[in-house]
């Protein structure tokens, strides 16, 4: 069977007639509407389509999808591993190199039927959307260029509307509200001061305010702490086409995104190298949609996503899971919450989870 047409459901549309694909983030400033996946390394995919229309995400055909068997998922950090990884943020926390450091780890496991007709990955969207309902649910399918995903993320790195541009940063999980004490709301505040001074290299000065700080949002079977950061970008990115470069240069000056590296952000990004044995690829990063002819977008940050990589001997499905680490942090706990927050969604991607019971997400 051939490779499946390439097409993206993201923003509550689907996408087909691929028209251009490039990695030059100035194209997101020119015309056309543009899929984006962005990976944690820097690597960059816009895909261009010439039909989008409104369509909700695709319901699961019986055959499209034979995930991997639930016992085959191997981890890039084994327990050992992840528990000295915590201790070691811990240990440079307490020299003051650090305050909190987001410690990820990816799991993989090979296809059973890698080809198109068992491994669609519209079709693992499909069965996620049953599962892990998500405000930025999605697909994004170029095969020819090696971009396979499907996503269930939560939250939002980015949206832009003209020149007002608005994070959503998720630090601090909990089963009930109760769970949410003083330390997940410390991990949200540092956060939220990192997304603010981002947003701040960017934007006007005095334009970034905070509209929502650690509210209480709850998803199936959880509880989030949300906070709002909305910054105005220069009067040239006012229009669409004014002011070339202005997605290129909230990618340059925001990427990767706060909620998942740490604070301060450049040293967590040198822990994060030193201790993560593996590249995160699109986990972690931003996965979305870009009109610009109408300069509107939403790109998410990519967690609760699954890629296919098929440049293995047997393809490999991926996925990441990961906690963010401050000095109260336990490593045994910690670990057990990367278990719990990839769980279900592990279960849903190996066919074992049809979306009717209460069980964890995954962040």
């Amino acid at each position: 069977m051939s490779d499946p047409t390439p097409l993206a459901r993201l923003g509550g549309c689907l996408a087909t007639d691929l028209r251009d694909v490039t990695s030059d983030p100035e194209a997101l400033d020119s015309s056309g509407w543009w899929a984006v996946v962005a990976d944690y390394e820097g690597g960059l995919c816009c895909a261009r389509f010439g039909d989008v229309r409104p369509a909700p995400l695709p319901a699961p055909v019986p055959g499209r999808w034979r995930g991997p068997a639930a016992g085959s998922w191997v981890s890039s950090l084994d327990r050992a591993g992840y528990t000295e990884g915590v201790r070691r943020i811990r240990a440079a926390i307490g020299t003051g190199d650090v305050y909190q450091v987001n410690l990820c780890r990816v799991l993989s496991a090979p296809l059973p039927d890698p080809s198109p007709g068992a491994a669609d990955i519209d079709q693992l969207t499909a069965r996620l959307a049953l599962g892990t309902p998500a405000a930025y649910a999605g697909t994004v399918r170029l095969p020819a260029h090696g971009v396979e995903i499907a996503t269930a993320s939560p939250e939002l790195y980015l949206r832009r509307t003209g020149r007002t541009v608005e994070s959503g940063p998720i630090k601090g999980t909990g089963r009930s509200e109760a769970d949410l004490g003083e330390k997940e709301r410390a991990e949200n505040v540092m956060i939220t001061d990192l997304v603010r001074n981002d947003l701040g290299r960017v934007c006007v000065p005095g334009s970034i305010t905070v509209p929502q700080l650690c509210a209480a949002e709850p998803y199936r079977g959880l509880v989030h702490l949300v906070s709002t950061v909305r910054g105005e970008l220069p009067e040239t990115a006012e229009t669409p086409g004014a002011g070339p470069g202005a997605w290129a240069r909230l990618l340059e000056d925001t990427f990767p995104p706060g909620s998942i590296t740490g604070a301060p952000k450049s040293s967590a990004l040198r822990l994060i190298d030193e201790l993560e044995t593996v590249p995160r690829g699109p986990y972690t990063g931003g996965i979305g949609w870009v009109d610009a002819d109408r300069g509107t977008g939403e790109l998410a940050v990519g967690i609760r996503t699954f890629w296919i990589e098929r440049d293995h001997p047997r393809p490999l499905l991926r996925f990441g899971t990961g906690a963010g680490i401050i000095w109260d942090s336990d490593p045994e706990q910690e670990w057990r919450e990367t278990e719990l927050k990839a769980s279900r969604l592990l279960a849903v991607a190996s066919g074992e989870y049809d979306g009717h019971e209460t069980a964890a997400q995954t962040r």
